[in-house]
């Protein structure tokens, strides 16, 4: 089985859905990179996509945790994350609320979702894996969920997102071996994913230009 891994979605439903017109389902395992929520007009609509594709037990999909699902996972438990809330996470708040979604059922699902996907030939995290003690430590700023900094070379591909490109292809570091494929969906340069064989070859990389629905202002508070 192949893999077709897709970059920070951040609400853009729409263009998610375009994107996975070119999934093979029967030939590859999907995989998301995380933050499925904010600053894109359908948070919801992403998330329960998500979660349908998850529960499909004839479908291989793994969707992996995004700082952005960290802090929505911290405000269910606390009950308040200020920074996530004066940020994007109000927003959020609301759309979720127009839907009438029960936080607290949806929490067990968020904390399902893992912060890595590896095989021998390459690894999918959120941010990437940098120098750092714990790269899994959700706490740490240095690790996969937060990273910025310049990325390790661990002698296999490395496929991550978090850090919007600003561009409509993902960039290649030979230094790391690594591909960001966060092309910025919401900043309207679209949506991107990756074709990976079983030995992280690239076979095929796509771009889907955003659906302005989805960015569209007048649908945003």
């Amino acid at each position: 089985m192949n893999y077709f891994i897709i970059g920070d979605i951040h609400g853009c439903y729409h263009t998610f859905c375009s994107l996975l017109e070119q999934w093979d389902s029967s030939n590859e395992h999907l995989i998301l990179v995380g933050d499925l929520i904010d600053r894109g007009n359908y948070s919801w609509l992403v998330v329960e996509k998500c979660l349908a594709l998850l529960s499909d037990t004839t479908l291989s999909v793994t969707v992996l945790r995004g700082n952005h699902e960290a802090e929505l996972i911290q405000y269910i438990k606390d009950g308040r994350h200020e920074i996530w809330t004066s940020q994007c996470g109000l927003t959020t708040l609301e759309d979720f609320q127009r839907h009438h979604v029960d936080l607290q059922n949806l929490l067990p699902h968020l904390e399902k979702l893992p912060l890595k996907f590896e095989t021998s030939s390459f690894i999918v995290t959120h941010a990437g894996v940098c120098d750092t003690i714990n790269p899994y430590d959700e706490s740490n700023w240095d690790g996969v969920l937060w990273t910025r900094k310049p990325l390790v070379n661990l002698q296999k591909l490395q496929v991550h997102g978090h850090t919007p490109l600003k561009q409509n292809h993902p960039q290649y570091t030979l230094d790391s071996h690594s591909y960001n494929i966060d092309t910025g969906a919401y900043y309207g340069y679209g949506l991107t994913g990756i074709k990976l064989e079983q030995v992280a070859t690239v076979i095929e990389i796509i771009n889907i230009p955003t659906d302005r629905r989805d960015i569209a202002s007048e649908n945003n508070e």
